[in-house]
């Protein structure tokens, strides 16, 4: 069965050159040229990925973002204009699990697309695997769901991924480059920005205290360890 892709970007030349080539690698692509009809199509049915433009008129991506992740861990690739460090560490922040900056090549594209693919591909086979528990943490790979203290927590896609990660090599020292490439895939190396994103997003969730973490520690010059 094809996968199926929402485009949602209010220029259509970029809708009309990404369309094309998703088509030609067998995806199955619905459009949007607004947010507010990319929310309309989602209520009808949910895509494998939703590639999200940030800068549109009247509804811009972030907005539709936050929309979606009320509802939904859909993988979102977004597309931005806005090359700044400041506005990536916003989207990511948002909810979003990737970005591409314009312009973007061809390959540029189909590599974060198939990246995202494997990392829900991977998931689905995460899902028969053993429930994690460290202290008052509990990770359920079967649902995506995580307890702390018997209390279930709302986790995107990409926080749940790295949470799992880090549990399954508990008290280990890991690289930046090894948690990129296993959360995220083989493309990603040097992404900085991702980490010290979804780090800060997984503190304020699972510590007593984020600014004196007790369970995700800072390898200084090297990675993070968990437990």
């Amino acid at each position: 069965m094809k996968k199926q892709i929402l485009l949602v970007d209010d220029e259509k030349n970029i809708r009309d050159f990404v369309g094309r080539n998703l088509q030609a690698r067998q995806f199955d692509v619905r459009y949007a040229s607004t947010g507010l009809e990319a929310l309309a199509l989602l209520k009808d049915n949910l895509p494998d990925l939703v590639i999200l433009d940030i800068m549109m008129p009247v509804m811009d991506g972030l907005e539709v973002c936050r929309r979606i992740r009320e509802k939904s861990t859909v993988p979102i690739l977004a597309l931005t204009a806005l090359g700044e460090e400041e506005d990536k560490v916003r989207a990511l922040n948002m909810g979003v699990d990737d970005y591409l900056t314009k312009p973007f090549g061809v390959e540029e594209l189909l590599a974060r697309v198939h990246s995202i693919m494997r990392r829900v591909s991977w998931e689905r086979e995460q899902a028969s695997g053993e429930t994690l528990h460290y202290e008052g943490i509990t990770l359920h790979p079967e649902n995506m769901t995580v307890t702390i203290n018997h209390v279930e927590i709302a986790f995107t896609r990409t926080e749940f991924n790295l949470l799992h990660y880090f549990m399954q090599n508990k008290s280990k020292v890991l690289s930046h480059r090894d948690i990129l490439q296993n959360v995220w895939g083989d493309a990603y190396n040097d992404e900085a920005e991702y980490l010290r994103v979804y780090i800060g997003r997984l503190r304020r969730k699972i510590e007593p205290d984020p600014d004196e973490p007790r369970y995700l520690k800072t390898e200084y010059g090297f990675g993070y360890r968990f437990g």
